[in-house]
């Protein structure tokens, strides 16, 4: 069976260039790996009120943590905003965290990939969101870091990657990520612990 991975774009723009990046991504993944992409435009803000019994869950919110749970690994890719994630990204780790002790996000290995037309590559970006996957247990692919500037000239009329370099080096990225997650996966399946098990967050005051 193949080994499921979240793509999660931090960008709701149509036809973004964090897509285009994704798409690319995805592409170099090895046989025995299946992507699926994660929508986060539609998920509504977080409000502790849907973690109360008596309040529906909205079923956006249902789908997204079933496919984050079912995920082998996921792949974030994210532009920066004013030096930063995008608030629809924050969003959705803020809804696939909760309710308390059903953290979706634990656990599971995580590839960063930030982009930006300019030169700093989205480096605010990608650290804020370091910080964040730290606290939900989130083991992430140290190195090689992967910003990848000037994105607006990187992508031929067909959405592919133009640049060898580039591609080589997104590949080595994205062998690092797969030697993550069989590591993950075997630590998993082994008898002599649980130190890949999923585990919920320590409790946090009510918002």
């Amino acid at each position: 069976m193949n080994k499921k991975i979240a793509i999660v774009v931090g960008s709701t723009r149509k036809n973004s260039l964090s897509q285009k990046l994704a798409n690319n991504l995805v592409s170099l993944l090895p046989e025995g790996y299946e992507a699926e992409f994660v929508r986060i435009d539609n998920l509504p803000l977080y409000n502790q009120d849907y973690d109360l019994e008596e309040v529906e869950t909205p079923p956006t919110y249902i789908t997204f943590r079933d496919q984050i749970r079912s995920a082998e690994g996921v792949v974030f890719v994210t532009p920066e905003h004013n030096r930063s994630i995008s608030a629809a990204l924050k969003n959705a780790l803020d809804v696939g965290s909760r309710p308390y002790g059903h953290n979706v996000w634990s656990g599971v290995p995580a590839l960063i990939v930030s982009q930006s037309p300019g030169n700093i590559s989205g480096f605010g970006a990608n650290h804020h969101l370091r910080q964040m996957l730290t606290f939900l247990n989130m083991p992430t692919v140290q190195q090689p870091e992967a910003y990848i500037a000037h994105t607006h000239t990187l992508f031929d009329e067909n959405g592919k990657i133009n640049n060898e370099d580039t591609v080589k080096f997104l590949h080595s990225v994205i062998n690092a990520f797969v030697k993550l997650v069989e590591l993950h996966t075997s630590a998993t399946l082994s008898p002599h612990g649980a130190e890949g098990a999923k585990t919920p967050q320590r409790k946090e005051a009510s918002s």
